[in-house]
């Protein structure tokens, strides 16, 4: 497989919180494009999101206040920032206006769960 150009026009968003607020998340990058990576964007304002990471994950924050809440305390990241989630973490994602791009590893985690 050659390169690939993602249209940010073709990305559909899924619901994934609110109401109170709104979380979204489009994969760019699935598992008919690659089993070890994926990627995408996603939105969180004014929701908080339970989930515990099957997968290792990069969150680079585009726009807004993104936080990440585990049982250690409270990531707080802004334009430009980075944080790093290992596999495991059982988390909150939440944000104020916030639009995040995400890259995970392995992009097949649901099936190497069974959730797929």
């Amino acid at each position: 497989m050659s390169a690939k150009l993602i249209r940010s026009s073709s990305l559909v968003f899924n619901h994934r919180g609110g109401p109170p607020g709104a979380a979204g998340v489009a994969r760019a990058v699935s598992t008919d494009m690659s089993a070890t990576m994926g990627a995408g964007v996603a939105h969180f304002d004014a929701c908080s999101i339970n989930w515990t990471v099957l997968y290792d994950e990069v969150i680079y924050v585009i726009d807004g206040i993104f936080r990440l809440v585990t049982r250690d305390g409270v990531l707080e990241g802004r334009p430009g920032d980075v944080i790093w989630i290992p596999e495991g973490t059982e988390l909150k994602y939440e944000g104020d206006g916030a639009r995040i791009f995400y890259a995970v590893y392995p992009g097949n985690w649901k099936e190497l769960h069974q959730l797929a």
